[in-house]
This record gives C-alpha cells, sequence and structure tokens, in this order.
C-alpha cells in the first residue's frame, strides 16, 4: 500500500474516531428506528430488487401523500446504500422502495470517502439502518477509467486512489474489477469506521457488497 494511500486511511480512521468520541460524550443517543434485523432489512432490498427485474413494482402503489406526511419531520430508513453517481443505476427504483426507506449516498465508483463514511455513520447510529450495501454496476465507468489510467480533464483522476487498490487484487477484467472494488469499499467501511464496527460487534448491523447487471436488473450479493 503506497504512503498516500496509508495517509489517507488514516485520516478517515481519524475523523470516525472523532465521531465516535462525540457521540460518547454527550450527544443524543441514537436508537435504531426499524425493527428489522441486519438480515430481514438485507432481504428486503434483495425481495425488492427481484420485483423490479421481474417487473412487478409495489413501490408506485403506495400512497405518496401519506408518505410525504410522515417522512415531513422524520426519516426512518431500513438500510443503505453506497451507490455509483451513474444514471443508469436509481437506487430506489431498483429495489422497489419509496420515500423514507433506504438511505442512499453516491459518488462515481461507490467509493468510501470521508464524507461518504460519515454520512453512513449517521444513517446507522442516528437513523437506524441496519444494513448497509455498496453496489457496484456493470460497465463503471469510473472503475473502467482507474484500469486504464489515462489523462483525464478536471479532477477526475481523484477517483483513482480509491479504486486502484482493488483493481490491482484481479486481473484487468472490467467486471472483475466492479466486483473486486465494491467488496474493498464494503470492507473499507466495515474496519476504517468504529461506530459502523460497533454496530456491526453488537449485531447490529451488516455490511455487504453487491454488483447491479445493467441488462438483466438483478443484484447478486457477493458478500
Amino acid at each position: 500500500m503506497s504512503n498516500s494511500r496509508r495517509a489517507f486511511l488514516g485520516q478517515m480512521v481519524a475523523g470516525a474516531a472523532a465521531i465516535a468520541a462525540a457521540e460518547s460524550g454527550g450527544n443524543r443517543a441514537a436508537s435504531a428506528q426499524s425493527p428489522l434485523s441486519p438480515d430481514a432489512a438485507l432481504q428486503q432490498l434483495v425481495d425488492g430488487n427481484r420485483r423490479f427485474a421481474e417487473g412487478r413494482l409495489t413501490s408506485f402503489a403506495e400512497d405518496l401523500e401519506l408518505l410525504k406526511a410522515k417522512t415531513a419531520e422524520k426519516q426512518e430508513p431500513f438500510a443503505a446504500v453506497l451507490s455509483c453517481a451513474d444514471s443508469r443505476v436509481p437506487v430506489e427504483l431498483i429495489f422497489d422502495q419509496s420515500i423514507g426507506h433506504v438511505f442512499v449516498t453516491r459518488v462515481a465508483g461507490n467509493i468510501a470517502t470521508s464524507a461518504i463514511i460519515a454520512s453512513l455513520e449517521y444513517g446507522v447510529a442516528v437513523l437506524g439502518a441496519k444494513a448497509i450495501l455498496v453496489l457496484g454496476h456493470a460497465n463503471c465507468g469510473a472503475v473502467k477509467a482507474s484500469i486504464e489510467a489515462k489523462a483525464v480533464p478536471g479532477q477526475i483522476s481523484a477517483l483513482y486512489p480509491y479504486i486502484r487498490p482493488a483493481i490491482e487484487r484481479v486481473a484487468p477484467d472490467l467486471d472483475a474489477a466492479i466486483k473486486a472494488n465494491a467488496q474493498f469499499q464494503a470492507a473499507l467501511l466495515r474496519q476504517s469506521s468504529p461506530v459502523l464496527a460497533e454496530h456491526i460487534k453488537q449485531s447490529k448491523l451488516k455490511i455487504v457488497a453487491g454488483f447491479y447487471d445493467l441488462a438483466s436488473g438483478r443484484v447478486s450479493v457477493l458478500d
């Protein structure tokens, strides 16, 4: 691992530790609001994706006015998803979920940056999400660009250091690299955040990786 990568991970760990210390220092206690277990929360995402892939969505049948009224003052997501920013991956739609059900963070390459980790810590510690799914997808441009490592405009290349560790573990096959990246980012969440690690230790949270096939619409859980 490069020195810059070690420094980056150190910064993330330090930031997460600060959040944990703040929580233990007197901030209001967070209580899990969803009654689902981590396994049940993950299964609910899997079941929703099955409905989406089979073309029998149920979320559109929900009363949106009632949902808006119920969620105007609070939110009670049962799961969180770290997804790529790709426009072909509409998270709520592919899991057949509606307003207030899923806490979604999105960034190119579904990478676990410090800001993303902080957001997911909030989703778990404050909002009570019971599962986090790191979702890679077929034909991911961010992973492809990281493999090629060509000169690119602006700050696009800033994505590369987050994705390269996963790419270096597998052969230069795009789908294999995409799956490896999702698994690497999921592991990073489990290992770099004391907040998330503590919820996992208490069996209040499960973090897994997944792969979304654009053609079939199906999500496969990788670990």
